[in-house]
This record gives C-alpha cells, sequence and structure tokens, in this order.
C-alpha cells in the first residue's frame, strides 16, 4: 500500500478567505471541504499522509541534510559540547544510546506486540537507539512559562556559520506545512478551523534530525529507532537519503514507507490522540536497516557520498501550558474519559521520563 499523498497547493489559494465556522466552510467550498474530510480520514485510519507543499521543495530538504551529514561526521567528542542533559535533551544533540525504544519499557505496547502476527511484529532492539539526534528550537517561545526546560535557547555548533539560517529556514517551512494540515485536519473533524493552530502557538516545537552512522551500523536488521509512537502532535519528515521507516496502520498493517521527491510524510503523535479523544491515534513506527537501506548504502558508497542516514524531522507541539483535553464534540465521546485534562508541558515531562530523557542517569536534574 502507497502512502496516500495530498497537495496543499487548492487549500493555500484560498485559505486565507476561508471562515473558521465548520458550517459556513462546508457551504463555501465543497472540493475543499472534501479534500478536508479526506485529510483526517487518512489521519485517523493510518496515522500518516504524505503531503505536497510547494512551499517546501527538495532543495530546501537537501541544503538541511547536506549541513546535517557534515555535522554527524565531526567526531564525537566535538558533538558532545553541544549535549545538554539537565535540559532533557530539548536542545543540543542526544548521543547515541541515551533514548530508549518506548517498546522496551512500555508494559502495554509489549502486551500488544505478543499478540500481533509474526509477520506484522516489529523488530525488537536490545537496548537504547544507536543513533544521534539534535534538537534545534524553532518558532517563539513564550515569555513566561512554568515549563522552561522545555522552552530553553538553542545550542549552536562551531564552525557552521550556516548553522541557524538553515535550520530556521527548513524548520520554519516545515512549521507552515504542519499548521495547514492541522487546519484541514480540523475541517474535516467538524472542529473550528483553528482549533489545532490555536493551541500550537508559541509551541515547543523541534527540529529533531537524527543521525544514523551506516558505516558501524550497517547491517540488515538494525535497530536505529525501535518500535514507537511520538509524544508530540504531529511529526513531519522530508525525505530521507536512505530508506529504513517502517509505520503501523491502525488496522496493524506494518508499511515501509516511500515518500517521494519534494514531499513531506506526516505521522500522528500522542496530543493529536488526546485531542480527539482517541479519534485519531497516535501511529507506531521504527527504523531498521533493510535490504532497500543496504541497496542505498552501496550506491552512495560507489558515489563517495556520506554513509550517514539523516532523518529531516520536526516534532510540532501543543503549547507547554495550553491544557490537552478532547476538543468540541470529541468531549463527547465514550472515551473521553481516557484523556483528562492535563497541561502539555506536563505531558510531555512525564513521557521523557519513560523514554529515559528525564531524570538521566547521568545527570539526575534533566533528561
Amino acid at each position: 500500500m502507497e502512502v496516500p499523498v495530498i497537495d496543499l497547493s487548492r487549500y493555500l489559494e484560498i485559505a486565507d478567505q476561508l471562515s473558521a465556522d465548520p458550517a459556513e466552510l462546508a457551504a463555501q467550498s465543497s472540493e475543499l471541504g472534501e479534500l478536508c474530510k479526506d485529510v483526517s480520514r487518512i489521519l485517523k485510519e493510518t496515522g500518516a499522509l504524505v503531503v505536497k507543499d510547494p512551499r517546501c521543495s527538495a532543495e530546501d530538504n537537501d541544503r538541511f541534510i547536506d549541513m546535517m551529514e557534515k555535522y554527524f561526521e565531526m567526531p564525537a567528542e566535538f558533538k558532545r559540547l553541544q549535549e545538554r542533559p539537565h535540559l532533557h535533551y530539548q536542545v543540543g544533540v542526544t548521543p547515541e544510546g541515551v533514548e530508549v525504544p518506548r517498546s522496551l519499557v512500555d508494559e502495554e505496547i509489549q502486551e500488544k506486540l505478543k499478540v500481533m502476527p509474526k509477520e506484522l511484529q516489529p523488530s525488537f532492539p536490545q537496548g537504547a537507539d544507536p543513533k544521534w539526534r539534535y534538537m534545534w528550537r524553532v518558532g517563539p517561545r513564550p515569555s513566561n512559562t512554568q515549563f522552561k526546560e522545555l522552552n530553553a535557547e538553542p545550542v549552536i555548533p562551531e564552525g557552521f556559520p550556516e548553522w541557524k539560517d538553515t535550520m530556521d529556514s527548513w524548520g520554519l517551512k516545515m512549521i507552515s506545512a504542519i499548521e495547514v494540515v492541522a487546519e484541514m485536519a480540523a475541517i474535516g473533524f467538524g472542529l473550528p478551523k483553528d482549533a489545532f493552530t490555536s493551541l500550537m502557538k508559541q509551541g515547543p516545537h523541534l527540529l529533531a534530525p537524527t543521525g544514523s552512522d551506516l558505516r558501524c551500523y550497517g547491517n540488515e536488521g538494525t535497530v536505529f529507532a525501535g518500535y514507537h509512537y511520538d509524544l508530540n502532535f504531529l511529526t513531519i519528515h522530508g525525505r530521507s537519503r536512505f530508506p529504513g521507516l517502517s509505520i503501523w496502520l491502525r488496522n496493524g498493517q506494518k508499511v515501509q514507507v516511500k515518500v517521494p521527491v519534494g514531499c513531506l510524510l506526516i505521522q500522528t503523535g500522542k496530543q493529536i490522540e488526546w485531542l480527539t479523544a482517541g479519534d485519531c491515534i497516535a501511529g507506531m513506527h521504527e527504523v531498521v536497516v533493510t535490504k532497500r537501506t543496504i541497496d542505498a548504502i552501496k550506491l552512495a558508497s560507489e558515489q563517495n557520498r556520506s554513509l550517514w542516514r539523516v532523518s529531516s524531522t520536526l516534532f510540532a507541539h501543543i503549547a507547554s501550558d495550553a491544557v490537552l483535553k478532547p476538543l468540541g464534540h470529541f468531549a463527547e465521546s465514550p472515551l473521553a474519559a481516557k484523556y483528562p485534562p492535563l497541561p502539555a508541558g506536563e505531558f510531555v515531562e512525564q513521557e521523557l521520563a519513560v523514554i529515559n530523557l528525564k531524570g538521566n542517569k547521568k545527570d539526575d536534574t534533566g533528561r
């Protein structure tokens, strides 16, 4: 199965003219209403959506990946200068061997895996992920917040004069794409157009590329990111130069993702599950070295290209001080009680503690 592709161009052409009221929106454009219903339906049924946004080009993605390959190729001792464990690793670099896959520590997930058909089961990691990650805050942060660690100042490595411009440019473009999808999903769910985006303002959005060393860890079956869901609202990825991402649809089907050139992949996180009382659920996924990855490694070696697998990933969040709770008609869902009101920042801190990014053994003041 191919993940559906939604072209955002039509919505962008008339978005500023649209009312926020769901009933008026339907009257304004039946064509657009159907497209928005497609977005909400696909997110609900698959947990993943591929979009084409004319504002986000393949060249933008390549420029970003080129810089991140150069960074991840630097010696480990250089990269560790950007490590901030006392800030829950929410800025700067997270070294390999720190982030623990959810499937290793979540008993509920482990129970579900036991009854999953063998051919659909994920790869089972043996420990923490052997990937590096860099966290870069994108967009404005609140001047007053009770979650300062989640809204810390960014970290810039020395020797990368283009760093801030490249990170901000690509990050803001991807957030813009997320905001359009969030508006379309809200309309499709029968909510006001800004139901989600109003809660995203000044959220702790993070451009969070991973770096996986395929020279050291390029054997088939190596798990770079063990089976997990994302704790944020929506996650967006540019196209990686090395395949390996698999997702699980709501019906349990496992799909190896192929993102077309010039497109972006969007995945549902735990915060949208909370806001829709489980109508949308956080999508499960993993990153593993597959036969397709091996083929890409061989080609990159022949062409003398970098063998670091960079994911062009951004985590879009609900603002830390905003309250997560089922919105609109979702509050009447029989499942709403499973999603009690909770500040988004508190929810994030709880989730980080589970995956070893808060209360780290190296530094019990933070992640």
